[in-house]
């Protein structure tokens, strides 16, 4: 690791122009380029104290072992040479987008004598027309089988063709009328390459001329009584209508613009491109970056814009680029792209109307395919094996976490306080092996309190599932600390995890009454002793969310139960730190690591399964009221006694004579309702623990 002092530039040493900058590596190589107004203040930025640089600059200065810079003349200028140096270097700490995908283009070759409509991938070549991409090669063939009636430009490859020049005799598609049959001399090349222009113009947007034209040859072939050549011009416009709605009007107004949409999260962006021409959709294509710099997402825009554009000329560059959020040097960005079109280009964020809800469709793209690309990832087996192995080296783990389990606390504002406890398996999700937890032994906001709660409980069923099955020696535990047993729905069937033990023959303990499941929640094989097998398999890795505070009390609940052999790391948001007990510093795993890639997937993970439950938790307790156990009483007749009352503390001072006044309440039920209401009277006023405060029961139909 490189000392930043030992290459850092002489004070005055940097000129204030702009400029673009190279930091060089021990071998020489080019491992991040950048560019700056001012370089003098941009380098200097990368020379202050390590401890307040972003983690990924400081990788990358500490890599470095020289920095060098070029001085230009404008902003636009630094701003092509960094697009030029970030293609010609490569550089590891730059944003580099890749496709997820090859995707296909409709491309005519005007650099031919016979320009040819084909499909095209890879990089683009000089004198080719693009349009796309297309999400499938099958889609543009369609599209080009309905022009063809049309437009009857060759599309046969260069050995066809000459072998029918050759022969004298042309493919299917020049006896069927879909290619003019340049090769026989039919046409003319003239003729040929006005075909293939008209073409070119129609699928850039410029459809409205040649339907019309259609259209009037086509009434008056009728008037001079030429009814098939009328016919034949008919399906020809028909052919052309059906290929513009197979992209729909999606801009009302016919604009050209590219609109440019970012999902991201601290380690993986994915952006998603759409290409709207004439108004209509005309290609769409996405790429996926790993986050290796410290960057947001204006420069991840900015970014996109230069590999999108930076060998683009002329139509290629729309007039309009829509963006989610602006560059910081807007006004050099706009400048780079207008020389690029050869005219002004508007770069903006929509705010209103059609282009903001398309704004959305697109940015709904990228979150789809960066969950996409995120699955994928996830499902290599490879992958998944190096990730454990880089999380065994990093935390000095004797194997690999085959089993890792992963905590997570939540709540809103202190109420309704609930954890989760997810389980992977060889780095994938076990689904079936999930469990929930509703936090008993206090009340109130404390993350750290509720977290050693939560693993005592789980790791004191563990233990008891131990001194069942015999593997545990009548080693009492602390029932005071470990708290009570876990809630939530019943698991799935036991799973054969990586510490499988043998099946449960002992009696055990009895779960204790209110962790007992219901007849409808019973869904799970019983042992032999009619107990389920529950928490019986240790996990080798136990994570939390959260830093030093969440895993001291994840550590102090194992000791406190004497268990000694499971690891335990908390994940911190902020800078996605891996913390470890009893460590002042933190574990920073390298930005291309699967490890850390896989912590966070399973950090992730716990964090949705936990507020799905408090949010479904919350929901219920705010729905339910005494009245729903009158058997008989639907919604509409409860409704009814709450308006006529308004609340259910009212309508519990009631008489039943009162309740019968009621319309539609009869003596019978008004009497089932005075009783379920009594029956769930509160014994005590309800009081705020903060506060001291008794809080009077005005519901308005809660409970």
């Amino acid at each position: 690791m490189a000392d930043p002092s030992s290459y850092r530039p002489k004070p005055g040493q940097i000129p204030d122009s702009p400029g673009v900058y190279k930091f060089r590596d021990e071998h020489r190589r080019v491992i991040y380029v950048g560019k700056a107004k001012n370089l003098r203040q941009r380098v200097a930025n990368y020379f202050q104290d390590l401890a307040n640089l972003h983690p990924r600059t400081r990788t990358m200065v500490t890599t470095a072992a020289s920095v060098e810079w070029t001085v230009v003349s404008t902003e636009v200028e630094a701003l092509q040479l960094e697009y030029s140096w970030i293609k010609e270097f490569d550089p590891r700490f730059n944003v580099k987008y890749r496709d997820d995908k090859s995707y296909p283009y409709l491309a005519v070759t005007l650099n031919e004598e016979f320009p040819r409509v084909q499909v095209m991938r890879g990089a683009k070549k000089k004198g080719v027309r693009y349009f796309g991409p297309y999400g499938h090669a099958w889609a543009i063939r369609e599209t080009v089988d309905l022009m063809l009636r049309v437009f009857p430009v060759r599309t046969c490859s260069a050995g066809v063709f000459k072998n029918a020049a050759r022969t004298g005799r042309p493919c299917l598609l020049g006896y069927i009328g879909k290619c003019s049959a340049p090769c026989v001399g039919r046409v003319t090349p003239e003729e040929h390459r006005e075909l293939a222009e008209d073409f070119c113009d129609f699928m850039a947007g410029r459809t409205g001329t040649y339907i019309r034209r259609l259209e009037k040859d086509m009434m008056q072939a009728a008037e001079e009584m030429e009814y098939e050549r009328a016919a034949r011009l008919r399906d020809d416009a028909e052919a052309l209508k059906r290929a513009m709605e197979k992209s729909a009007v999606v801009l009302a107004d016919a604009t050209d613009a590219d609109l440019i949409a970012v999902a991201e999260d601290e380690l993986e962006a994915a952006l998603q491109i759409f290409h709207v021409r004439g108004g209509r959709v005309r290609g769409q294509r996405g790429w996926v970056t790993d986050k290796v710099e410290a960057v947001d997402t204006s420069g991840l825009v900015e970014h996109a814009l230069q590999q999108l554009y930076g060998e683009e000329r002329g139509d290629a560059v729309p007039k309009e680029v829509l963006v989610p959020a602006l560059p910081e040097d807007t006004e050099a960005v706009s400048q780079w792209l207008a020389e690029r079109r050869g005219s002004q280009v508007s770069l903006r964020i929509p705010q209103r109307g059609d282009k903001k809800d398309l704004m959305a469709t697109v940015q709904r793209n990228a979150q789809q395919a960066l969950g996409l690309h995120k699955t994928k990832r996830a499902s290599d087996l490879t992958t998944r094996s190096r990730a454990l192995g880089e999380i065994a080296e990093a935390l000095g783990l004797d194997t690999a976490p085959l089993r890792i389990e992963c905590y997570d606390i939540s709540h809103l504002q202190g109420d309704d306080v609930v954890a989760s406890m997810v389980v992977f398996e060889d780095g994938l999700a076990r689904k079936s092996e999930y469990r929930r937890f509703q936090i008993k032994g206090f009340e109130g906001q404390d993350d750290v309190r509720s977290m050693h709660e939560v693993i005592g409980r789980r790791f004191k069923r563990y233990l008891q599932e131990k001194e069942r099955t015999g593997e545990w020696e009548e080693q009492p535990t602390d029932t005071a600390t470990a708290g009570p047993a876990a809630t939530g729905p019943v698991p799935g069937p036991a799973a054969t995890g990586p510490v499988p033990g043998p099946a449960a023959t002992g009696p055990g303990l009895a779960p204790a009454a209110d962790e007992r499941p219901s007849v409808a929640e019973d869904a799970e094989p019983q042992e032999d002793d009619g107990r389920p097998k529950r928490f019986a398999y240790p996990p080798q890795l136990v994570v939390v969310d959260g830093g030093q505070p969440q895993v001291a009390a994840a550590k102090r609940a194992l000791d406190e139960l004497g268990i000694d052999d499971i690891a335990v790391c908390g994940l911190a948001k902020r800078l996605e730190e891996v913390w470890l007990p009893d460590d002042d510093d933190p574990v920073v795993l390298p930005r291309s690591s699967e490890g850390l890639y896989l912590l966070q997937r399973v950090r992730d993970e716990a964090h949705r399964f936990a507020i799905t439950y408090q949010r479904a938790k919350r929901a219920k307790r705010i729905r339910t009221s005494p009245l729903d156990d009158v058997s008989g009483l639907g919604e509409t007749r409860k409704q009814a006694l709450i308006k006529h009352f308004g609340s259910v503390k009212k309508l519990r001072q009631a008489t039943i004579d009162e309740i019968c006044e009621v319309p539609g309440i009869g003596r019978r039920t008004a009497e089932s309702v005075a009783a379920a209401l009594a029956s769930t009277a509160p014994a005590a006023p309800a009081v705020n623990t903060a506060t001291g405060e008794i809080i009077e029961e005005d519901d308005g139909g809660s409970s």
